[in-house]
């Protein structure tokens, strides 16, 4: 399936999906395959190609994962909010209720996500230097993104989630992942959407965020 978007849609509508994904049809392997295929396409740090992507549809284990996702939400309490996020988040009114209003419902409706990946990456950056950690972080997200735009072409909706961090070891017991070694970079729902109506969002002026030739 394919909406035939071009790359500017596609770049310009992939939103983060929590509220309007369809839980009752599944994902053809298929669909997720050609997704993956084209992540691993995504520029990598040396070329090393660390990249991993767990996809979990057997619905035991969707629970399970499930679980320690909601178990996590209830630890993490997230990056404070500066006075610029707020200044930021005032110009778009109603931008954080939408947010918060979308989080609850994917907090209770996960298990019921057709599909969950979680993409990984070899290598721990717990104690790395700012090196390390951009080689590291720089080797996985563009294959993400990648990914999370392939789905959009293909009329899914994803959201990178980040809640689980706090209970990352345990996730990793769930899925057999070797924590010592591989660090899960985030949790991602993967549904078919809606309707495939999405727009570009509103966005701070670009002045405020470019910068020629010196800050």
């Amino acid at each position: 399936m394919s909406l035939n978007l071009s790359a500017d849609d596609v770049l310009s509508t992939t939103r983060a999906v929590r509220k309007r994904l369809d839980l009752t049809r599944p994902v053809p392997r298929r669909l997720i395959e050609e997704c993956v295929d084209l992540a691993t396409q995504a520029p990598t740090g040396r070329n090393r190609q660390r990249w991993h992507f767990l996809v979990v549809t057997d619905e035991a284990r969707r629970r399970a994962v499930a679980d320690v996702y909601r178990a996590a939400v209830q630890l993490a309490h997230g990056t404070p909010l500066t006075e610029r996020d707020l200044r930021r988040m005032t110009a778009h009114p109603g931008s954080w209720e939408r947010i918060a209003d979308g989080s609850r419902h994917l907090y209770e409706h996960i298990h019921r996500v057709p599909a969950l990946v979680i993409p990984a990456v070899e290598g721990r950056t717990d104690r790395a230097d700012v090196t390390e950690q951009a080689g590291t972080w720089g080797s996985i997200l563009p294959a993400v993104w990648s990914f999370m735009l392939a789905a959009r072409a293909r009329g899914l909706g994803t959201a990178w989630t980040t809640a689980q961090a706090p209970l990352e070891r345990e996730l990793a017991s769930v899925l057999g992942v070797p924590h010592d070694r591989i660090m899960l970079a985030a949790l991602i729902p993967l549904a078919f959407t809606l309707g495939t109506d999405f727009r570009p969002a509103a966005r701070i002026d670009r002045d405020q965020v470019l910068h020629w030739d010196a800050w």
